[in-house]
């Protein structure tokens, strides 16, 4: 009886059903390699955090989606996301260009604001005084690590969530970290700055450790500590400090994310650009100063093309008279 039962669901059920239920199987399987083949990776190499891979492992990852679908579904992840990284692809490689231009660096100047901002004390300092231990990683040094290196993979990783979820918002998002990322690239060229790691380095300071990687070490991956410290060594430019796009980039990120939330908790996603910007100044890596500019380029963005997205929903109705309920907007999706 129950035999006869499951065949008769079985003819029940449309051959488009059918087939999209194998389909869907098949993803899922791929699914499971491509998670499995992604930790492999990782226990090997290391979290990646340059632009390219990051952009073949998201685009493989959101290419599995249309496993079984039309082709156009596939090409469409590549002529959305190939423009993207292009360009953040492009920013990286011209960082360095500030080198040719043949612009001072800053250094001292930079110290000395720092220094009369904070009456005397510079911050960057006075927390390694008072939480560094040369002899021993603590648990925050750890949980910092963390916290710095989320920087490679929450612009992205939110950005495929976005394009999975919401195409229209994932656009607006990716127009702001675009823009961002030029206007970060053109203050590198005008004004090359010096982190506090650098300054200490050159003696314009007492020493100032760079210990953004130092946290792999307690959680016993000292891989990925290697790995992180040759990506830094061997960026295009040390001097690149000026805004800080570190915490530029996670205002933006916990902006979006507080706009697809209705709860009223979505105000914590403050706290991420709160303990990215303490990350980046305990580590040595930029000045408050360097955070305060990245803030302020973050929210000018936000603000900026925010102000743009608005007026272009209005503009149709420019044309012609309506009615004040036939402009209000509709409400955009949100998650509960």
């Amino acid at each position: 009886m129950t035999g006869e039962r499951a065949s008769g669901e079985l003819a029940a059920r449309t051959l488009p059903e059918v087939f999209e239920e194998r389909w869907r199987r098949i993803r899922c399987a791929a699914y499971v390699g491509y998670v499995a083949l992604l930790g492999g990776i990782v226990i090997a190499d290391g979290i990646p955090t340059g632009r390219a891979s990051l952009a073949i492992i998201i685009v493989s990852g959101l290419a599995l989606t249309s496993i079984g679908r039309s082709w156009r579904a596939t090409g469409q992840v590549i002529v959305d996301w190939l423009p993207f990284t292009a360009v953040l692809v492009l920013y990286d490689r011209t960082r360095g260009i500030a080198d040719g231009l043949g612009v001072g660096v800053h250094e001292q100047d930079v110290l000395d604001a720092e220094r009369w901002l904070f009456g005397g004390t510079e911050p960057a300092l006075w927390l390694q005084q008072h939480l560094y231990d040369a002899a021993h990683v603590h648990w925050y040094d750890a949980l910092l690590t963390l916290v710095y290196t989320s920087h490679f993979l929450a612009t992205p990783v939110l950005a495929a969530v976005l394009w999975l979820r919401d195409r229209a918002r994932w656009w607006r998002y990716i127009a702001r970290v675009v823009l961002l990322a030029v206007l970060g690239l053109v203050t590198y060229c005008l004004f090359p700055e010096a982190p506090p790691w650098m300054a200490a380095r050159d003696g314009l300071t007492e020493p100032v450790a760079r210990l953004s990687a130092r946290g792999w070490i307690w959680l016993h991956a000292g891989n990925l500590n290697d790995v992180l410290g040759r990506a830094q060594n061997d960026g295009p430019n040390p001097v690149a400090a000026m805004p800080s796009l570190h915490v530029a980039f996670a205002v933006l990120v916990a902006l979006m994310l507080a706009m697809c939330f209705r709860s009223r908790w979505r105000w914590l996603f403050a706290l991420y650009p709160v303990a990215m910007g303490f990350t980046l100044v305990y580590t040595g890596e930029h000045y408050v100063l360097d955070l305060i500019v990245g803030v302020g380029c973050a929210l000018a963005v936000h603000l900026a093309l925010d102000r743009r997205d608005r007026r272009r929903a209005l503009r149709p109705y420019d044309r012609q008279p309506a009615a004040v309920h036939d402009l209000e907007e509709p409400a955009p999706a949100v998650l509960s």
